[in-house]
């Protein structure tokens, strides 16, 4: 597992620097947790990677716990950010969609998608897991919203937006336990490919047309 480069000898501000320490902290927590796990993952693990003491990581993070949820939320940032940037825009629903859909599939694809795929599952405590699964409904309302918006404009055909939500993010979800650095798709490549299953698919067809089939 290929550890992160140490910003501890940076220079600039002080707000900068302590901002580039600890997303090197969040990145190297992220890397441990995908390569062995949540639990199996000690502090002093994160600490080695980044070349400090274990102390040194509370300064940026109160606890391995929060770690996780940071992680988490880094990932899923991406995918907020693309989601305001949709609310903002003038394109279609089904254009919009295909944006949010591609900035997923890079989140889920990177260091990050881990922690956004078992987060929940790792024994957090009440409130960071109330957090999580906020999050993820926020998110999940966001693609509901666009297909709405999408079957109003008339770029998406007739369909149920929660169902439509879910065989996505079902989908995308399921990214990281198959996904390989080394593999030979990158990211923006499944991401072509997941466009044109989930999203092309739902284009509304001429009446009489068959499903699947062209005219």
């Amino acid at each position: 597992m290929p550890g992160p480069i140490s910003p501890w000898r940076v220079t600039g501000t002080r707000e900068r620097r302590r901002e580039l320490k600890r997303d090197a902290v969040i990145l190297a927590a992220a890397r441990a947790f995908r390569a062995r796990g949540y639990h199996h993952t000690s502090l002093d693990d994160i600490a080695a990677l980044l070349h400090v003491t274990k102390p040194t990581l509370y300064y940026y993070v109160a606890s391995k716990e929060e770690m996780l949820f940071e992680c988490f939320r880094a990932g899923l940032d991406r995918i907020a950010t693309a989601c305001s940037k949709a609310r903002r825009g003038t394109a279609s629903g089904r254009e919009q969609l295909i944006e949010v859909v591609r900035s997923y599939v890079e989140a889920i694809t990177s260091d990050f998608g881990w922690c956004m795929v078992r987060a929940e599952d790792q024994d957090l405590g009440p409130e960071l897991g109330a957090r999580i699964r906020q999050l993820k409904s926020e998110i999940d309302q966001e693609i509901r919203r666009l297909v709405r918006a999408g079957i109003a404009d008339g770029s998406i055909g007739d369909c149920d937006p929660k169902m439509v939500a879910f065989a996505l993010a079902g989908a995308l979800n399921w990214i990281p336990h198959w996904y390989r650095d080394n593999a030979s798709l990158p990211a923006s490549a499944i991401a072509d490919r997941f466009v044109e299953v989930f999203v092309h698919g739902l284009a509304p067809r001429r009446e009489g047309a068959l499903p699947g089939k062209s005219s």
